[in-house]
């Protein structure tokens, strides 16, 4: 059986995501489709990129990961289906959201989506989640050859991940997703030196918060740096909400000192 994971910034009110899970069960009827999240803020490729990159490796080799998260959606940038080492596919627009998954493969290969057995007969200007990206998908799923989707793409619009600076017992990141409980995720990996640190600080706070490892060591509503479930530090406040306590945004400068 074939997976499709569904990510998406279409909410839960209206029939978008309903309408391209119709376009894959009338396909492949035997598909597990599974949601990541569709509560994307709208037209945040960044975040859609962050979250993409935690399915790296946690579903079954060939699985199809459909992402429509497309602010450019009916401009000039093209959709695309990619292929990658390890065996996944990938499929959306070329706007950088897959940028951060594509870091973690060996190899990867995309082609703009172009074969009109694949796409819908009639294709409007504002929901190539059905006309495109859907069809694309289960072409995919259904063990269709990947190189029949259209022309190869040697160039993809990507963005770099943002890299940390080591500079002695000073680690220096930034905040690179803020999660529904707002937590502040960084991009400092756990093993980024062969001790734990004991302070992370804010500099555009001029905020210092303690490295513990658990929310529990600190008391409530106080903040607190702890190894998070992606493996990176992260900030936030014991039964609170970091983001809103320590007005947390998305690049905001994070040091983590080890003595």
């Amino acid at each position: 059986m074939k997976i499709v994971t569904i990510t998406t910034d279409f909410g839960l009110q209206d029939w978008f995501v309903g309408v391209m899970k119709g376009i894959l069960l009338q396909s492949v009827p035997d598909v597990q489709l599974v949601d990541i999240t569709h509560l994307i803020p709208q037209g945040d490729i960044r975040s859609a990129a962050f979250i993409l990159r935690n399915l790296f490796g946690m579903f079954p080799e060939g699985t199809v990961h459909l992402v429509v998260v497309d602010p450019g959606v009916g401009s000039s940038r093209i959709p695309i289906a990619i292929q990658t080492d390890p065996l996944a596919y990938l499929v959306g627009p070329d706007n950088g959201v897959f940028s951060y998954f594509l870091s973690l493969c060996r190899h990867w290969e995309a082609r703009q989506i172009q074969n009109p057995e694949i796409l819908r007969p009639a294709i409007g200007t504002t929901f190539h989640g059905r006309d495109i990206f859907a069809p694309a998908a289960a072409w995919l799923a259904s063990g269709k050859p990947f190189e029949q989707i259209g022309p190869s793409v040697s160039q993809l619009q990507l963005f770099r991940w943002p890299e940390p600076r080591v500079e002695g017992s000073r680690a220096f990141g930034q905040i690179v997703y803020l999660d529904r409980f707002g937590n502040g995720i960084t991009n400092l990996p756990h093993a980024i030196w062969d001790r734990p640190p004991r302070w992370a600080f804010l500099p555009d706070r001029g905020i210092r918060i303690p490295v513990r490892r658990s929310y529990s060591e600190v008391e409530v509503g106080e903040p607190v740096c702890v190894p998070g479930s992606t493996g990176f530090w992260e900030i936030a406040v014991r039964d609170g909400n970091a983001a809103e306590k320590l007005h947390l945004r998305i690049d905001l400068p994070l040091v983590l000192e080890a003595t």
